[in-house]
C-alpha cells in the first residue's frame, strides 16, 4: 500500500472483532513512532500500550464511555514528556510532535490492515490516574487499535482543495 492510499482509505473504526493483535503488527506501527521527526529530533513522547482488559474498560470511562475503546484489543496512549519546549514559530512542541507520530503510527496501522480511532474526547488526569502516568507529562492523545468489525466510514464531506490551499499569499 502506498502513503496515500493509506491516507485515502484509513476510516475511524468504533467496532472491532476480538482477535488479537500480532506482535509484529505492533511493533511495526510503534517504530513508526520512534521514527517520526520532532522538534529538534528531541523526541519528547513516550506510547503507553495498553491491552489488558480492566485497565481498557477504565480507559473507556476515562473517554466519557465509548464503549469501543473497552472492545478493541489494544488501546496506545501518546504522552509528551516534555511540554515547556516552544519552538520559534511560537507554537508548542509537544501537540505538534506527538500528533505528527499518532498520524505516522495510524497510517502504518492502516496498511498493516487494521484500524484505529484517534480519541481527543476523554479526561487526561483520569487517564493519568489509571496508568500512573506523572503529573508533569501531558496525555495529548490515544487512539485504539485492532481488526474492524465495520467497514467505518470515509468523511466524504471533505472541504474542496481550493477552500483548504491557497498560493504565495492568504487568501
Amino acid at each position: 500500500m502506498e502513503v496515500f492510499e493509506a491516507i485515502s482509505t484509513r476510516k475511524s473504526i468504533r467496532k472491532y472483532k476480538n482477535n488479537e493483535v500480532e506482535d509484529e503488527k505492533l511493533e511495526r506501527i510503534l517504530e513508526s513512532a520512534r521514527l517520526a521527526p520532532s522538534a529538534k529530533n528531541k523526541q519528547k513522547w513516550k506510547f503507553l500500550v495498553v491491552k489488558n482488559d480492566k485497565t481498557r474498560l477504565k480507559l473507556a470511562e476515562a473517554a466519557y464511555n465509548q464503549k469501543f475503546v473497552e472492545e478493541a484489543p489494544v488501546t496506545i496512549v501518546a504522552c509528551a514528556t516534555n511540554s515547556e519546549y516552544i519552538m520559534p514559530c511560537g507554537q508548542y512542541a509537544y501537540t505538534v510532535d506527538v500528533s505528527i507520530a499518532v498520524s505516522f503510527m495510524i497510517l502504518e496501522a492502516t496498511e498493516l490492515g487494521l484500524g484505529t480511532c484517534w480519541l481527543g474526547a476523554f479526561n487526561e488526569n483520569t487517564v493519568k490516574e489509571i496508568l500512573d502516568i506523572p503529573e508533569y507529562i501531558r496525555v495529548v492523545a490515544m487512539f485504539t487499535l485492532g481488526y474492524a468489525a465495520e467497514e467505518g466510514s470515509i468523511k466524504t464531506s471533505r472541504k474542496n482543495i481550493e477552500d483548504v490551499v491557497c498560493f504565495e499569499k492568504y487568501e
